[in-house]
């Protein structure tokens, strides 16, 4: 089973940047499809990036967020760019291990505690 830890969240002013890290232990990492989500203040939770074989984003963070990940520190990374204050809210880190290939979050079956982002302008 593996297990997620976020980090790297915070309080920072609008257009300004934060990098998130995803550490995962327990189980073999290369083989999962590793993503990102979200929820904003009233909204559900939400897609915001994935990885597996190439890159995979929501359309609202196109161009802003970068995923990418480091398969020999079992890592998933999330920078965000230009941040809005519509970027606030708890993101979290989630693997599917069941190579689905789907970025619905119904699909993965670990996630992380979560990891607040706050923009203020």
């Amino acid at each position: 089973q593996v297990q997620l830890v976020e980090s790297g969240g915070g309080l920072v002013q609008a257009g300004g940047s934060l990098r998130l890290s995803c550490a995962a232990s327990g189980g073999t990492f290369r083989d999962y499809t590793m993503a990102w989500f979200r929820q904003c203040p009233g909204k559900e939770r939400e897609f915001v990036a994935g990885f597996r074989w190439r890159a995979y984003y929501a359309d609202s963070m196109k161009g802003r967020f970068i995923i990418y990940r480091d398969n020999v520190k079992n890592a998933v990374y999330l920078q965000m760019n230009s941040l809005k204050d519509e970027d606030t809210g708890v993101y979290y880190c989630a693997a599917d291990s069941g190579r689905s290939g789907s970025m619905l979050p119904s699909a993965f079956d670990a996630w992380g505690q979560g990891t607040q982002v706050t923009v203020s302008s």
